[in-house]
């Protein structure tokens, strides 16, 4: 290190790491301990790291450093490693295209943030140069990576991948990943990196939005390829929150690794042990709090252990339930499902959680059910007095013993001691049994919380700005122009349209979450070929509105709202209430409401609305034709609402193919009429609605009158599919088709009228 330490004094002067403004230089009182380099400049950098030797260690001057690829090698020792970090933890940015590559051994990396870009190659961290080239004995700590996403949602790439052995990844923030790839993954893709020993702890996993696709884990443990070799790697102290990305939240594929004293909290999906042996899950924690499809643990493969677990309201089913067992496929090639042998599930306590799946995807081919496994010293409560049991095989494979419940959880009420238990909330914040009862997880049990977890300088994840919460913004017809006031408007604001006719000349572009609200009578006029269009971070409410297409362009196509036509990394929120759209016939194909492929919405909500006379779609929800499980939108939900003389459907929803790593979309329509529904003849899809690959779908209490059929294809795993009490007029009879099952299908039709036979 030499002549980095004989560099001139000029280093505690010079210019920003970039042209652009950088946050104030805090460089001259920077006092620099021996070993110790700072260094302002891409090139400062290259020449420091030329000959680094033990104990050395260089500073990163404060500011933003923009296409930045950081190759970060050298050997140092247990006792003198090698340290990379910022002048102030927090205050280099990592931005434009920039990642960071480490190899060698004892390596120290703190204090850096990852923002405002995307890596250029396929990982932001990487534990090695080349495949030749690994880091080892190496720690990642005190790093930030924010939102770092390439443009395109499907484009796959990794926050980091840890190669090599011995190396250790913790306080670290990893918040708000939306594209496609695992957020954290070990990898095992040579002999050097297998039996690795690696420690990820104390890591804040921030909140990962919904993907709507496969390719959505937070943390990955192996690959199916290597999935027998053993990985040994040490997953705990971690904070999993809200990570929705898909049904595994952490897939292990790999054997003998540990995940223990995990807290994962408001999280959909998964801790899943989906390949690899002899793993260990202890004393992790559940929070679901009755969000949507919050999930516990899956059990795969042989000598598992679970013990000493937590799980309290979670509400996820199938593969994401609470306590899942699978089915295993006989003698099946490495990447399918092995049999669950000799395994133990053991003093876990199930409280307020809706489903213990046994035997769960059985199937002609995962035929296999579980064998010299035992359950032994679980409390499993439910305060509603719910049956959270289901079995889909044979489960005399498994010793039940001292299990203990509050409910008989047929069809295995006999392995259970069913008794009155009474919960009384712990110093901990968990719920015990008062008394005698001793099943379930240990009194001792510490819970993670978020802020032990994490960059120290760091905040952690709000939630999503609420409509309405800003400030309110009055507009007056011919007062202004309503674009140019949307424009100044903030995150969370609201226009409030006065009553009258208000005529809009130009696409509203929605950047950010804003609401419209009409009061006394208020009317939109609008002259283009849309009214609204969501982009990248932008959510919309419309509430008591008249709006017209009287005055758009006699061209097909029209639309009222639509989304960027480009792919969007941010989901975005659609919610119309107490608001009528009239005169959309102009020509033909006039739809109420588009997504462009690449789209994603957490929710799109039509609440006590009127469509009246479109000649297209209410809602055209059906660009994602890959059949890659690819779907637009996770919820969509029409209730209390009117809609007369639609020439196409009430909504195309399309998910196709067979993946079964997602949960949507779901799809909820109540107490609405419809009225003259589908008979246009570019509606090819000839019915009222078409849900193809909805995964759960509740129709209840509609009227429908001179419409197509309501058709629905069943494409994946189990859907959930019920039509409750609906009058269908002799006309919208539903067609219900199971593409690539011969089971008989498991819709639930009760108390409808009208149906033909």
């Amino acid at each position: 290190m030499a002549s980095a330490l004989s560099m001139s004094s000029a280093l505690y002067g010079c210019a920003p790491a970039t042209t652009e403004t950088s946050p104030e230089k805090t460089v001259q009182s920077t006092t620099l301990e021996e070993g110790q380099v700072l260094v302002s400049t891409q090139q400062e950098y290259a020449e420091a790291v030329k000959s680094l030797q033990p104990g050395d260690h260089i500073v990163l001057a404060n500011g933003r450093w923009e296409d930045f690829e950081i190759l970060f090698s050298g050997k140092g020792t247990e006792d003198a490693p090698i340290r990379l970090s910022a002048e102030t933890p927090g205050k280099v940015l990592l931005t434009g295209q920039s990642n960071l590559r480490l190899s060698g051994e004892w390596l120290d990396i703190s204090g850096l943030v990852f923002t405002d870009g995307f890596t250029p190659t396929r990982e932001v961290i990487s534990f090695r140069r080349t495949k030749g080239d690994l880091a080892n004995n190496s720690r990642v700590h005190n790093v930030v990576i924010d939102d770092y996403n390439p443009t395109e949602r499907t484009s796959a790439d990794f926050w980091v991948m840890i190669y090599g052995k011995n190396n250790r990844f913790d306080h670290n923030t990893l918040v708000n990943k939306r594209n496609r790839g695992v957020t954290l993954a070990v990898r095992m893709d040579t002999e050097e990196s297998r039996e690795n020993k690696h420690r990820i702890d104390h890591n804040y996993f921030g909140p990962r939005p919904i993907l709507g696709s496969n390719g959505g884990e937070t943390l990955r443990v192996g690959t199916s390829h290597y999935s027998r070799s053993n990985s040994f790697t040490l997953v705990e102290n971690n904070y999993f929150d809200r990570c929705d990305g898909e049904v595994e939240i952490v897939s292990s594929k790999s054997g003998g690794n540990v995940f223990r004293n995990n807290t994962f909290y408001k999280s959909r999906g998964t801790l899943t042990l989906r390949h690899g042996n002899d793993s260990l899950i202890e004393r992790n924690v559940f929070l679901g709090e009755g969000e949507d499809h919050t999930g516990g643990f899956r059990v795969i493969n042989a000598r598992q252990t679970v013990r000493d677990n937590y799980m309290e309201g979670l509400t996820g089913s199938r593969f994401g339930g609470a306590l899942v067992v699978m089915n295993g496929v006989p003698n099946g090639p490495i990447n399918r499902y092995d049999p669950v042998i000799d395994s133990v599930i053991t003093n876990n306590s199930l409280i307020n959680s809706d489903n213990i799946q046994l035997g769960a995807g059985s199937d002609a081919e995962r035929s296999a059910p579980p064998t010299g496994t035992r359950m032994e010293n679980n409390l499993v409560v439910h305060e509603e007095g719910r049956n959270s049991m289901t079995v889909y095989d044979d489960m005399s494979g498994i010793t039940f013993k001292d299990n203990v419940s509050n409910v008989a959880l047929k069809p295995l009420a006999n392995k259970f001691n069913v008794q009155d238990v009474k919960l009384q909330r712990a110093k901990n914040g968990l719920l015990y049994p008062v008394g005698d009862v001793t099943a379930g997880a240990p009194k001792d049990l510490v819970v993670t919380q978020a802020d032990q977890t994490g960059a120290s300088y760091y905040p952690k994840a709000g939630v999503a700005t609420e409509f309405g919460s800003g400030k309110t913004h009055m507009i007056t017809p011919g007062e202004g122009n309503l674009a140019k006031l949307v424009a100044q408007a903030k995150d969370g604001d609201t226009i409030r349209l006065r009553a009258g006719t208000h005529t809009v000349d130009r696409v509203i572009p929605i950047k950010n979450t804003l609401k419209f609200e009409g009061i006394g009578g208020a009317t939109i006029l609008y002259e283009r070929d849309a009214l609204f269009e969501i982009q990248d971070g932008g959510s919309l409410r419309v509430e008591g509105l008249t709006i017209s297409g009287a005055d758009t362009p006699d061209s097909a196509g029209n639309v009222v709202i639509r989304t960027s036509p480009y792919s969007m990394l941010k989901n975005y929120r659609l919610e119309i209430a107490d608001t009528v759209f009239e005169d959309l016939d102009i020509n033909h194909s006039f739809d109420v409401i588009s997504a462009a492929k690449g789209t994603f919405a957490n929710h799109i909500t039509l609440e006590r609305v009127k469509v009246s006379d479109a000649t297209g779609h209410v809602l055209r929800l059906d660009r994602e034709l890959d059949d890659n499980g690819i779907y637009p939108a996770e919820y969509l939900t029409i209730s209390d609402s009117e809609f007369s003389n639609i020439g196409g459907t009430i909504a195309d929803v399309y998910r196709g193919g067979t993946d079964e790593s997602t949960f949507g979309p779901h799809v909820t329509v109540t107490n609405s009429k419809f009225d003259k529904i589908g008979a246009n003849k570019r509606n090819k899809t000839g019915g009222s609605f078409r849900l193809h690959g909805a995964q759960v779908t509740l129709l209840e209490g509609n009227t429908f009158t001179d419409a197509r059929p309501v058709i629905i294809d069943h494409t994946v795993g189990e859907p959930k599919t019920r039509l409750m009490n609906n009058d269908f007029g002799q006309s919208a009879t539903p067609r219900i088709v199971e593409l690539n099952s011969d089971k008989k299908n498991t819709a639930i039709l009760s108390g409808n009228t009208g149906m033909k036979k």
